[in-house]
C-alpha cells in the first residue's frame, strides 16, 4: 500500500456528517498530537506518514518515524499482519499541555485499515492491538441511535491521559462503522471542546441581515482560537522553532483550512451567498491578529 492521506473528519451537525448518529455509534477521546500512520510494503520495509506526506528518518514528524523504526512491538505487529495499516496520534506537545508526563512521545492508535477492504471496527482491531502491546485510544462509550445532545454531553467525560484536576481533553470523535455520508464518503464526526464552548457562549444568529457582511459572519464563526493554535503548533513542530518569517505561512494555512474544510458548511448555512474571497482572506488575517496577537 502506498501513502494515503487520512480522511477528513467533519464537524458533527453539518451536512458532511448528516445521519452518522443513526445506528451504533462509538465515541472516542480526541487527543491533541500529530496525525501519523504506519504500514509495511511488500518488500518488508516499514513506512510511516504524517497527515499529508510520507516520512523518512530525516523528515520524521516530531520524532515519530525514528521511534517506530526502533520499536520491537511495531515490527512484531507488521511481521504477522503485513496487510494492515495503523493510523494514530503521535502525542507531542502542541496546544494542549495538560497530558500526564508519562503520556508523551507515544503512538496512540485510533484506526486500523485492511488493504483493499477498509476500516476494521474497534471490536475487530482492539484484541489484535492489545496482543502486541501497542497503545490505542479506548472509547468513552458505545450507544445506539443517540441524540446529538447525548453525544455533546460526552465532552465532559474525556479525561483520557489528562492530569488529575486539569480539565478535559481536546474533544471527541464519533464513529459509525456502517456509515457512509450522502456524498458517498466514509467519514467520522468531531466536536472540539474549545470551539463548542465558544459557539454556545454566544447567542446563535438565525438570520443574517442584508446590511451584514456575510464574509464577517463566516470569519467570526469559523476562525477560532483553537484552529489558529493548532495550525501554529503544527508549524512549530515541523520547523523546530517559530520565527516572524513564518507568519505568512500561518495566515495562508488558516485561510486554507477555512476554504478546504468549511466552505460547504458556510455555503449551506448562508444559503449560497455571494462571497468576496479577497475580503474573506483579509478578514481572516484580521481575525488571526485579533485572537493570536502574540506572534505579531
Amino acid at each position: 500500500m502506498e501513502f494515503r492521506k487520512y480522511q477528513h473528519i467533519g464537524r458533527l451537525g453539518t451536512s458532511e456528517t448528516e445521519g452518522i448518529l443513526d445506528g451504533m455509534v462509538w465515541v472516542f477521546p480526541k487527543i491533541d498530537g500529530t496525525n501519523s500512520q504506519l504500514w509495511m510494503s511488500e518488500d518488508g520495509m516499514l513506512h510511516g506518514g504524517s497527515r499529508n506526506r510520507e516520512l523518512s528518518l530525516m523528515d520524521d514528524n516530531a520524532g515519530f518515524f525514528n521511534w517506530a523504526v526502533g520499536d520491537k512491538a511495531v515490527h512484531n505487529f507488521f511481521l504477522f499482519n503485513p496487510d494492515l495499516k495503523l493510523f494514530g496520534e503521535w502525542l507531542c506537545p502542541h496546544t494542549l499541555r495538560t497530558y500526564r508526563e508519562d503520556a508523551w512521545r507515544k503512538f496512540y492508535i485510533f484506526d486500523v485499515v485492511r488493504f483493499d477492504e477498509g476500516y476494521l471496527s474497534y471490536d475487530e482491531y482492539q484484541p489484535l492491538i492489545e496482543l502486541y502491546g501497542l497503545d490505542y485510544i479506548p472509547p468513552i462509550c458505545k450507544v445506539a441511535n443517540p441524540t446529538i445532545e447525548r453525544i455533546q454531553s460526552q465532552l465532559e467525560r474525556n479525561s483520557y491521559l489528562i492530569q488529575d484536576g486539569k480539565g478535559i481533553g481536546e474533544g471527541i470523535i464519533v464513529k459509525n462503522y456502517d456509515y457512509v455520508n450522502k456524498y458517498g464518503r466514509k467519514t467520522w464526526g468531531k466536536i472540539v471542546a474549545n470551539e463548542f464552548k465558544a459557539a454556545h457562549s454566544r447567542k446563535e444568529v438565525t438570520e443574517i441581515k442584508e446590511r451584514t457582511q456575510v464574509e464577517s459572519a463566516i470569519v467570526d464563526k469559523y476562525i477560532t482560537l483553537s484552529l489558529i493554535e493548532k495550525e501554529y503548533a503544527k508549524i512549530v513542530t515541523e520547523s523546530g522553532e517559530w520565527t516572524c518569517k513564518m507568519i505568512p505561512r500561518l495566515l495562508n494555512t488558516v485561510y486554507y483550512c477555512l476554504i478546504n474544510e468549511e466552505s460547504w458548511n458556510f455555503v449551506k448555512e448562508f444559503k449560497n451567498p455571494t462571497i468576496d474571497f479577497k475580503k474573506l482572506a483579509w478578514l481572516t488575517t484580521g481575525k488571526i491578529k485579533e485572537l493570536f496577537p502574540q506572534i505579531f
